[in-house]
């Protein structure tokens, strides 16, 4: 094989497996790893295109070829959630290579007209690139993907195991090769990830970065996912949801129209914001809260114990206690 073809075959595996889009699946199906797919499959990007259950329909020089994937050597064909593209191994005047064919599903035949494609299967981020050559009056045999895949649940507790709600709960994952490197300087695999929602992911180590909020409550891992395993990881943060009132005497009722700035016991301010009760989740720390009413401010200092929520009251008093 030529230089040009194996320059080819390295970048279009790149491009698909780290670039191709997330594909969310049919929910009656069962997935390898034993739980729902999700809704329909998705093909971002190719709407117009109509997939051929043939490449070759009608034609006597075409040959029938069986396409399966696994997840390991010796696994049982993969029957739903795969995405088999189609490709001409000659680039365009772009550079790219055209997509011939789409399908969805499981294992498929296809019947090909002699000569030379690239097939690229795809498993949820999981994915391999083969070049198939079609010779007239020989025969092709069967094609057999091995995805070498495996499958992610992350989840996540704050404190003494206490249950974070999964609306709080985002996570993003990075290559994670190099485990000393600054998330700015790793490559992004998916970001968004919902809890308890299984990420199928090629065989390798990654870097999983969790936001429990939108502010400060961050916490990472670097993880393994094992080829032909379903791998579930739990998380642990230290942090914790505040609400904050502005009250004229304990436990009554935030006061309204009052402007609210939190600061970490550094000095920098973590939020600013406005209402009767506003909530936030925080990390573990002290902090300090200044309610501001009728053009007076009122502070009070507080701290974060993880998995503790709790309710902040700022008096209000005659004078500003500044």
């Amino acid at each position: 094989m030529s230089n040009q073809i194996h320059s080819f075959l390295l970048k279009l595996f790149i491009a698909l497996c780290f670039f191709a889009p997330i594909f969310a699946l049919n929910a009656s199906a069962q997935n390898s790893f034993g739980g729902d797919l999700g809704p329909d499959i998705q093909l971002p990007g190719l709407t117009d295109f109509q997939p051929k259950a043939n490449l070759a329909e009608g034609s006597s020089s075409a040959k029938t070829v069986r396409l399966e994937a696994v997840l390991l050597d010796d696994g049982d064909p993969i029957e739903n959630g795969l995405v088999w593209r189609i490709f001409d191994p000659t680039p365009g005047e772009d550079g790219k290579l055209k997509l011939i064919a789409a399908s969805e599903g499981g294992s498929i035949d296809l019947d090909f007209e002699p000569g030379n494609y690239f097939i690229h299967v795809a498993f949820g981020r999981a994915g391999v690139t083969r070049k198939l050559s079609v010779v007239e009056n020989e025969d092709v045999g069967k094609q057999q993907f091995v995805l070498d895949a495996g499958g992610l649940i992350l989840k996540a507790v704050s404190g003494n195991n206490r249950r974070i709600p999964p609306q709080y709960l985002t996570f993003s994952i990075y290559s994670g090769e190099d485990q000393a490197a600054q998330d700015s300087d790793r490559h992004l695999v998916l970001e968004g990830v919902r809890p308890e929602v299984i990420v199928r992911l090629n065989e390798g180590t990654y870097h999983v970065v969790s936001n429990y909020g939108d502010i400060n409550a961050v916490t990472r891992a670097d993880l393994r996912v094992v080829k032909g395993k379903l791998t579930e990881v739990q998380m642990q943060h230290r942090a914790a949801e505040v609400r904050f009132k502005l009250v004229s005497k304990p436990g009554g009722e935030g006061i309204a129209d009052t402007a609210w700035a939190i600061y970490s016991s550094s000095g920098d301010i973590i939020r600013e914001m406005a209402g009767s009760s506003p909530r936030l989740i925080l990390s573990e720390g002290d902090y300090t809260a200044i309610a501001l009413h009728q053009s007076k401010e009122h502070a009070s200092e507080f701290h974060v114990s993880p998995g503790q929520n709790k309710d902040v009251e700022v008096p209000l008093t005659a004078e500003s206690n500044l």
